[in-house]
């Protein structure tokens, strides 16, 4: 069976082979080690990837809001609420978030029995699809403070069909 000697090899051998990879860690960073890396060295690239024609592009051209509200797609905002589904309901139950029935002309922070955070007071007084727009490109910028940890969707043509899909949910 197991008696205390064998346990002792054991335990021995696990250490021993710890150490040896331990020496042999130190070994190859003495032996390879090739300088740089730390603050203040300069370091050069081996060789350089030139990509591309040099083609110019211009600034990209904001589109007005309203112009995105009016081409929003439901059904594509739909699909980016999977990206608010963890915290979000939408049949009037409250989750982690506050459930999002109506949220679209609701005033803000204001379903009851929801321990809202005081940051989104600095947003305005109604989720009006600006302030939901705005509010959704950055949570933590726009209502600092906020308890929503989403980082927030970058792209407006998604906000604009998220907002269009929440506006057609109704309260």
């Amino acid at each position: 069976m197991l008696d205390t000697m064998t346990l002792t090899k054991i335990v021995g051998g696990v250490c021993g082979a710890f150490l040896i990879f331990l020496l042999g860690k130190w070994g190859a960073e003495l032996l390879y080690h090739t300088g740089g890396g730390g603050h203040g060295d300069e370091v050069h690239a081996a060789y350089v990837i030139e990509v591309g024609g040099g083609e110019e592009t211009g600034p990209v051209e904001e589109v007005d809001f309203a112009t995105l509200m009016a081409s929003a797609d439901a059904a594509k905002g739909e699909k980016v609420f999977g990206k608010c589904r963890a915290c979000h309901k939408i049949d009037g139950t409250d989750a982690t978030g506050p459930h999002l029935n109506g949220v679209v002309g609701r005033a803000i922070g204001s379903v009851a029995g929801f321990g809202y955070s005081g940051a989104l007071n600095a947003i305005g007084d109604v989720w009006s699809p600006e302030h939901l727009s705005t509010f959704l490109a950055d949570p933590k910028g726009s209502a600092s403070g906020t308890s929503m940890s989403f980082k927030g969707l970058p792209k407006a043509e998604d906000r604009a069909n998220l907002i269009a899909y929440l506006d057609s949910l109704g309260g």
